[in-house]
């Protein structure tokens, strides 16, 4: 009689024992192992060691299943197994990852935590129909929807309550979030705010409204005013009616440029011009809000960088057609004509900012990589284990999203002037201009010339996250594919980023997005975009929206008068009547204050306690990672001491794995 050890280890969530029996069976080269129970009942089921025993040596282990059934006349209750470890009589140790809830009585098939491509299970039948059968369940339980035309098709489960477990918020994690929004809702509702449709009476009176409302960086951005909204370019169209040197423009009119008499191509010439171009704006539709249509335009910002690195606003344009009702805003108009450009380009960002840069790019886009990543790739394959840790949560939020936040009836269908049917039409045109080179990183900011901007904290935190993630994939992926061919063979990972094409970018081939793979170099640049965007990116356009959006001035999520055809018109009252109401100011901080709180159960960037990865070179290398990581993290310490305002968004400690909020 041959002996097994097995150990079990049980996850340390709420709940994470079972009344159920478990048993378990072993599959090796050479035959399996009778079912055997794993004698520890009732709730005390959380992990333990015991013995299998076979009448012959099963050889190397390929697999083990584990039977979860009823006890007695106990009701059934979910389990969460973290792995199990299997000693061999000679002394041989298997690990089995798990990491999952097992919900229902059911049988799980787990495979020896060794990482396999396709090509490395093609002599064992029995393991390729295992890979074949994971699959093939996994498609028929994650299923697309259409969400609405022209959208990335998403999870088809209508509430997160009808989430598989494995995909919900931890139970702390739902309580913290759910706390907080009651919180905030409540002390609004209390102040008679969420309900007032009046104007504000003085611009101050928004940082008194609230008890959340003033950080240290949206007082001190209010007061430095800097004017760099989120994608400053250098990439100048044709048409654009404020672009050089059509306009009839000089220095002369535009202080505080450094060199007075002097033209304005002269600094365009030297690249220190740069625009905001809002033209993606036109032709979307406004709601009504609280009786009141409300009224989006397409700015253009231009925009000098001065000799001291700052990045200042020179010419204002509120629509895309240059004439005499639409007149060129620069800082010698009078104090009110030229804010209230200003927060009209600030009205054009916001929109731009949360629909496309924020929902689109690192939730929407996101989530069609982590869906394709459960249905087209087995647990055992080295790019899901990679990737695995990177979805966490996300088919939580964005699902809670569409019903609480951006669907129709949410939160931003009562807050915003694009409403759900505006905020459609925006986000269809944005994934039909969507171009793979601007998801990367390093093709983004030499694309919009941006790549040696002075100051520019996101452009020099982000290289050094991309070059940290590139350098950690490189090693991860040329260690389990080591030449193209073995790419190009790979028939999962080819159905994999087919569908990502097919679902994501809707076959739309004018995106530059691969939908199929031919070299290690294109999968390296294509999991550094998407892991990448997941945290990173995700970080860096969501974690700052409160501090930034608390001064609802510099990010008004409406406007209820039309811009400005004529110059000399505005004054502090128009102001207040053009910016949003009480109860629209409320709703709109409310959704940027929670979004920017940390609900806990944060999984950091690098941060993988869950041990997918069994092998020595890939666990030195997540090591490696790790160790990067925290240099990095030193660097902007250091960084940030000398800055009058620290940048923090990227701090590696703040980012999580994962778009998880």
């Amino acid at each position: 009689m041959i002996t097994y050890q097995i150990r079990v280890t049980t996850g340390e969530y709420e709940g994470a024992d079972t009344m159920d029996t478990i048993a378990i069976t072993l599959v090796g080269e050479q035959g399996e192992s009778p079912k055997s129970t794993l004698d520890q009942y009732g709730r005390d089921f959380t992990q333990g060691t015991y013995e299998v025993h076979s009448e012959k040596n099963l050889g190397p282990l390929l697999l083990i299943r584990l039977h979860k059934e009823r006890y007695s006349i106990f009701p059934e209750s979910n389990w969460y197994c973290s792995c199990v470890e299997v000693t061999c009589p000679e002394g041989t140790v298997y690990r089995f990852p798990c990491y999952m809830w097992i919900q229902g009585y059911r049988t799980l098939e787990l495979r020896e935590g060794k990482a396999k491509t396709h090509s490395a299970d093609s002599g064992n039948l029995l393991l390729l129909k295992h890979r074949q059968e994971e699959l093939k369940a996994k498609q028929e339980f994650y299923r697309y929807k259409e969400f609405a035309p022209g959208w990335p098709r998403c999870l088809d489960v209508p509430t997160v309550d009808q989430l598989d477990l494995n995909n919900q918020y931890s139970p702390s994690r739902s309580a913290n979030f759910s706390q907080r929004m009651g919180t905030a809702y409540a002390e609004l509702i209390l102040k008679g705010l969420l309900t007032c449709k009046n104007s504000w009476n003085r611009l101050s009176d928004v940082q008194r409204a609230f008890w959340f409302n003033s950080t240290l960086v949206s007082s001190q951005y209010r007061a430095l005013r800097p004017p760099s909204p989120p994608l400053p370019s250098q990439s100048w169209r044709e048409n654009s009616g404020v672009l050089l040197p059509a306009p009839p423009l000089c220095s002369d009119q535009l202080a505080p440029t450094p060199h007075p008499g002097t033209d304005l191509p002269l600094h365009f010439q030297k690249g220190n011009l740069f625009l905001i171009d809002c033209e993606i704006l036109e032709g979307v539709p406004a709601t009504e809000l609280n009786g009141h249509r409300q009224q989006i335009s397409a700015p253009l910002c231009l925009l000098y960088l001065n000799p001291k690195g700052e990045m200042i606003p020179i010419a204002i344009q509120l629509t895309q057609s240059p004439g005499p009702e639409s007149p060129i805003f620069v800082p010698s108009d009078s104090e009110w004509d030229w804010t209230l450009a200003k927060f009209w380009v600030r009205n054009g960002t916001f929109h731009i900012h949360e629909v496309l840069t924020h929902l689109l790019h690192t939730h929407l886009v996101v989530e069609v990589f982590t869906l394709a990543t459960l249905r087209q790739l087995p647990m055992c394959h080295p790019v899901y284990k990679l990737l695995l840790p990177h979805t966490r949560y996300t088919l939580h939020i964005n699902t809670l999203g569409r019903v609480r936040l951006f669907g129709p009836g949410g939160l931003i269908d009562q807050a915003t002037a694009t409403g759900y049917p505006g905020l459609s039409v925006l986000l269809a045109k944005g994934l039909s201009k969507l171009t793979y080179s601007s998801l990367c990183l390093p093709d983004d900011l030499q694309e919009r010339g941006v790549a040696t901007l002075p100051n520019y904290y996101y452009k020099d935190d982000g290289m050094k996250l991309w070059g940290a993630m590139e350098s950690f994939i490189y090693g991860i992926i040329s260690y389990y594919y080591p030449r193209d061919d073995d790419i190009k063979g790979d028939p999962e990972l080819q159905a994999w980023i087919k569908e990502i094409f097919t679902e994501g970018l809707l076959g739309r081939k004018s995106s530059g997005f691969p939908s199929s793979l031919e070299t290690v170099t294109q999968l390296i640049k294509l999991l550094t975009m998407m892991i990448y965007n997941c945290s990173v990116r995700h970080a860096s356009v969501n974690n700052g929206q409160f501090d930034f959006g608390a001064w609802m001035p510099n990010y008004p999520s409406s406007m209820r008068k039309t811009p400005p055809t004529t110059k000399g018109t505005a004054t502090l009252e128009n102001i207040l009547e053009t910016l949003p109401d009480v109860s629209t100011t409320c709703s709109t901080l409310l959704i940027l204050w929670l979004l920017s709180q940390e609900p806990g159960d944060r999984r950091p960037l690098g941060h993988y306690p869950d041990e997918h990865f069994t092998e020595d070179v890939p666990k030195t290398l997540i090591g490696a990672f790790q160790r990067r990581l925290a240099e990095i993290s030193k660097e902007i310490e250091e960084r940030n001491k000398s800055l009058p305002l620290p940048y923090t968004y990227l701090y590696p400690p703040e980012i999580e794995n994962s778009t998880a909020i």
